[in-house]
C-alpha cells in the first residue's frame, strides 16, 4: 500500500511541489542510513579479514607469507566475481559515472553486497588497494535500486545515487561536507536548492551513524593543534606543485599498467603476474600490504622509524640517502602495486592508494627541505597536506580534498596550508591532464556527464534509439517505375539505394522525381542509379552524439544515413534528434 501510495504522487513527475520533496528527503534519509551501514561493515570485515589472516605470524616468516596472501586473496575475488557474481564490478566510481550519463541512473541491484564481498577479499588478504571505490559503488547502488524500487524519473534516482555516494564518503571518513563536496565534484551533480537537502540529509545520518557505531576510529583520530607559521607558506607551494608532478605520474602509470594487464586476456595468466608483482613489492616495502592507512598514521605520530622497516636486511635508518631512496621506492611503486591488484583480478579502489602517496610525498618533501636549508618543518602538517594535494591532482577535485583531509584530522586550522597545496597541485595537474583519472575514459567516448547543461543533455541522449529503419529501399538497377510502386507503399519521402550487399551507394528524394513521376514512357528507360545523389556525408553507428551534431552543422541537412562498417543501417534526422534533446532538457532542468 505505502509503495502504491508513492507510484501516484511520484511516478514520472518532476520533484518539485512539497508532498514529492518530502518523499525525497525520507529517501535521501534511508539512503544514508543504509550506507553507513554498508562502510561500518565493509571497513570492520577488511579490518577482522586481516587481523585473522596475520595472527601468529611472526617477523621470521611474515615475508613468506605475505607473499602468498595477496594473490590468495585476489583469486578468491577472481572466483567470486566469475562464477558469484558474473559482471564486472571494478572501477566503481566510473561505472557510476557511466550509469548517470549514459543509463539514467540504472546500477544493478547485485552492487549493493557484490563490491563489499570482493572487496574484503582483496583488501584483506593484503591487495594495495582502497575500498572507498567500492563503498561509493555500494552507496551509490542502494540509491540507484531504491529510486528505481518506487518508480522515481531519472533525476530523481540520480539524485539518490548521489545520496548513496554521499553517505558512503561521509561513513567511511566521518566526513560530512567531504561527502557533499565529493558528490558535486567527482560525480558532477548540479548544486540546486532540491539537490543539496537531500545530500545533507544523507551525509550527515551517515556521519551520526558512523560515530555511533565507530567512534573515532574511523581511519585517522588526529587533531591538529599548532597555529599556521606564515614563513613555511612558500614551502606548501613547492609540496603543491611537487605534488601535482606526482599525480600527474600516478594517473598515467595507472591507465597504462591496467591497459597493459587488460591486454592479456587470460585471468589466470594475468592473477599470476599481477600476484607475483605485488608480492614482491610487498617483500621489499611492507607498507603496501593493504590500505596503508596504518602507515599514514605512523607519520602524523612521529613515529617514522617504523616505516624504514623491510624485510630485507638493510638497516636504513642510518643512511640518509638509503632513507630517501626507501621513500622515493615508496612513492613510485605504489602506484604499480594497486595496478597490480586491480590488474590480477582485485577489487579497489585509487582513493586509499592516493592519500598513502600524499602523505609520503608530504614527509619525504619535508624532510628534504629541512636538511637542504635547514629548516624545522612540521612533517604532521606536510603529511596532510601532501595528501590533499595528491587528492586533488589525482581526482582533480580539490574542494573534496581540503575539506576531506580538514574534516578527518580535525585540523581545520591547517585550512590555509590545505587550500594553497591543493589548489596548486590542482592547476599542475590541470595544465597537463583535463580529466581526472575517474573521467578521462568516459571523457574520450563522449560519455561524460558535466556541470554544462547542453553537454550534460547530449550525453544522456541515446541517439541510435532515433535511427529510423522504417525507409524503403531499392536497387540501383530498379527502374522509374520500380521506384513509383515503392512510393505508393511508403509514407516517407526519402529512399534509400542499396546494392544486393545492402551497401548505400546512395540517395532518391521525392522531389528528385517529382517532375518526371507522371511520364509512364520512362518508367521502364529511367534507372535509380541515373537519378540517384550521393548523400553529403554519413555517420557510422558508432560515433557519439557530438559527432552526429557537427555533421548536421557541417553539412546543414535535415535527414543523413547510418552506417555499420559501410552496411546501410537507416536514417537520423536533425528534427527528431531536437525533438528528444528538448525532452531531456525539460527533463533534466528546474521548474
Amino acid at each position: 500500500m505505502f509503495r502504491s501510495n508513492l507510484f501516484k504522487k511520484i511516478s514520472g513527475k518532476n520533484l518539485v511541489d512539497k508532498d514529492q520533496l518530502k518523499i525525497v528527503y525520507f529517501l535521501s534519509l534511508v539512503v544514508g542510513l543504509l550506507s553507513a551501514f554498508a562502510a561500518a561493515f565493509l571497513k570492520n570485515a577488511i579490518h577482522y579479514t586481516h587481523l585473522f589472516m596475520t595472527r601468529g605470524i611472526t617477523d621470521e616468516k611474515s615475508g613468506f607469507l605475505y607473499l602468498a596472501f595477496p594473490i590468495t586473496g585476489m583469486l578468491l575475488t577472481l572466483l567470486f566475481v566469475r562464477y558469484v557474481v558474473r559482471d564486472n564490478i571494478s572501477h566503481g566510481i566510473s561505472r557510476v559515472l557511466f550509469s548517470i550519463s549514459k543509463r539514467r541512473g540504472y546500477l544493478r541491484a547485485h552492487n549493493t553486497w557484490s563490491s563489499i564481498m570482493a572487496s574484503t577479499l582483496t583488501i584483506g588478504f593484503g591487495g594495495s588497494v582502497g575500498a572507498e571505490a567500492p563503498i561509493v559503488l555500494t552507496g551509490s547502488s542502494i540509491g540507484s535500486t531504491i529510486g528505481r524500487f518506487f518508480r522515481l524519473n531519472s533525476k530523481s534516482i540520480t539524485l539518490l545515487i548521489g545520496c548513496g555516494a554521499a553517505g558512503a564518503v561521509a561513513g567511511i571518513f566521518k566526513a560530512p561536507i567531504a561527502g557533499i563536496v565529493f558528490v558535486l565534484e567527482i560525480l558532477m551533480l548540479d548544486l540546486t536548492i532540491s539537490s543539496i537537502v537531500p545530500l545533507l540529509i544523507s551525509s550527515v545520518t551517515a556521519a551520526t551513524v558512523s560515530y555511533f557505531l565507530m567512534g573515532d576510529k574511523v581511519l585517522f583520530s588526529f587533531n591538529i593543534t599548532e597555529s599556521l607559521v606564515v614563513g613555511n607558506i612558500p614551502w606548501y607551494i613547492v609540496l603543491g606543485i611537487i605534488s601535482g608532478l606526482i599525480s600527474l605520474y600516478f594517473s598515467k602509470m595507472t591507465l597504462f599498467l591496467e591497459g597493459s594487464f587488460e591486454k592479456v586476456k587470460n585471468q589466470y595468466i594475468r592473477l599470476i603476474i599481477g600476484g607475483s608483482v605485488l608480492g614482491l613489492l610487498i617483500y621489499i616495502f611492507p607498507a603496501f600490504y593493504g590500505e596503508g592507512y596504518d602507515t599514514i598514521m605512523t607519520l602524523l605520530q612521529g613515529d617514522s622509524g617504523k616505516i624504514f622497516y623491510s624485510n630485507i636486511s638493510v638497516n636504513l635508518a642510518d643512511n640518509y640517502l638509503l632513507m630517501f631512496g626507501f621513500l622515493a621506492g615508496l612513492i613510485l611503486l605504489k602506484v604499480v602495486a594497486s595496478s597490480a591488484t586491480n590488474g590480477a583480478g582485485g577489487v579497489g579502489g585509487i582513493f586509499a592508494p592516493t592519500l598513502f602517496i600524499g602523505g609520503i610525498t608530504g614527509f619525504l618533501v619535508a624532510g628534504v627541505l629541512g636538511n637542504l636549508f635547514q629548516l624545522e618543518l612540521p612533517d604532521n602538517r606536510f603529511v596532510l597536506a601532501g595528501m590533499a594535494g595528491m587528492m586533488a591532482g589525482v581526482m582533480h577535485a580539490p574542494l573534496t580534498a581540503i575539506f576531506l583531509i580538514a574534516e578527518i584530522t580535525g585540523g581545520y586550522n591547517l585550512l590555509i596550508p590545505l587550500i594553497i597545496t591543493a589548489t596548486i597541485a590542482y592547476i599542475t595537474t590541470r595544465s597537463f591532464e583535463k580529466h581526472s583519472i575517474y573521467h578521462l575514459e568516459l571523457a574520450k567516448r563522449g560519455e561524460l556527464i558535466t556541470h554544462d547543461k547542453d553537454k550534460a543533455v547530449l550525453t544522456r541522449m541515446n541517439w541510435k534509439k532515433e535511427i529510423e529503419t522504417d525507409l524503403k529501399t531499392a536497387g540501383p538497377n530498379d527502374t522509374l517505375g520500380d521506384l513509383i510502386r515503392i512510393i505508393s507503399k511508403s509514407k516517407r519521402n526519402i529512399f534509400p539505394i542499396v546494392d544486393e550487399y545492402n551497401i548505400l551507394e546512395g540517395v532518391v528524394s521525392l522531389d528528385d522525381v517529382r517532375e518526371i513521376m507522371f511520364d509512364q514512357e520512362m518508367y521502364k528507360t529511367t534507372y535509380l542509379k541515373d537519378i540517384m545523389t550521393v548523400p553529403p556525408t554519413y555517420i557510422d553507428i558508432r560515433e557519439n552524439i557530438e559527432a552526429v551534431m557537427e555533421a548536421f552543422r557541417k553539412t546543414g541537412a535535415w535527414n543523413l544515413p547510418v552506417l555499420d562498417n559501410g552496411y546501410y543501417v537507416g536514417f537520423i534526422s536533425k528534427s527528431r534528434i531536437y525533438s528528444t534533446y528538448r525532452e531531456l532538457l525539460v527533463e533534466y532542468s528546474e521548474e
